[in-house]
Order: structure tokens, then C-alpha cells, then sequence
């Protein structure tokens, strides 16, 4: 189980890298002038490779979290109401990336209307999610 534990925790450092890292290329394109075609190619090609490769990412992140989870009987049983708080972490951060996707393709069609500012807030959402999740499962206040 500590193997599968751990793998679990280093998917997931990965994949948050990713959710952190993402939403900053959709900053710099946001502030792309329209006539900077090479730079605005250049991050598109980034968000491109770093949303597949966060993708790679997320799929075993969450298939060893669900071994833990059901193969193992973490967080299963009363009192692990934490658990049930942690999944609806989990299932935001999968919208999260979801919506990162939609995001990158409103891009690549040229059709983004959000300011670099909002896209500066977009970004701190994982952080947030981070903290929940982490304390979750730290302090498993209920």
C-alpha cells in the first residue's frame, strides 16, 4: 500500500505542477499582441504539449487514488466524512482541467475574451484546491 501511496502523492505533485503552470501561459497569451504571431504559436505550442502531458498525469493519479481508496478502504467506513469532502475536491479539479481544455481551445480559435487579470484569479483556483484537499486529509476534521 505505501508504494501505491506514494506513486499517488508524486501523479498528484505532478499534475498540480500542471494546473499551476497552464493558467500562467494563459496570462502571457491574453497579453500576446495581436500582431505577435510567432510568440502567440510559441505558447500555444506549450499549452498544447502541457495539457497532454498533465492529462498523462491525472489518469494515474486518480486510478491510484481509487486503489487506495477501494482496494484499500482509505477514507471508507463512519467516520471518514473527510473523504466524501476530498472527492468533491478531487471532482472540481477534474473540472478544473476540463475547463482548462475548453480554455485553451477558445485560444486556438482565437475567440478568448477574458483580460490577463482574470486569467491571473483562474490561476490561483488550484491553489486553493490544494489546500482543501491536503488538509483534508491531514487533519480529517470530520
Amino acid at each position: 500500500m505505501l508504494w501505491v501511496k506514494t506513486f499517488h502523492i508524486v501523479f498528484i505533485a505532478s499534475w498540480f505542477a500542471g494546473l499551476f503552470y497552464l493558467p500562467r501561459i494563459f496570462v502571457n497569451l491574453a497579453m500576446v499582441a495581436p500582431d505577435s504571431v510567432a510568440e502567440r504559436e510559441r505558447l500555444l505550442l506549450m499549452a498544447r504539449k502541457l495539457l497532454r502531458f498533465m492529462t498523462l498525469l491525472a489518469v494515474p493519479a486518480l486510478a491510484l487514488g481509487l486503489w487506495l481508496w477501494l482496494g484499500y478502504g482509505i477514507g471508507r467506513g463512519p467516520g471518514n466524512g473527510w473523504m466524501h469532502a476530498k472527492l468533491a475536491v478531487v471532482v472540481l479539479l477534474i473540472g478544473y482541467h476540463h475547463a482548462c481544455a475548453r480554455l485553451l481551445r477558445r485560444f486556438e480559435l482565437g475567440a478568448n475574451q477574458r483580460s490577463h487579470v482574470w486569467f491571473r484569479w483562474f490561476n490561483e483556483v488550484p491553489v486553493l484546491l490544494l489546500v482543501a484537499a491536503v488538509a483534508l486529509v491531514v487533519v480529517k476534521p470530520f
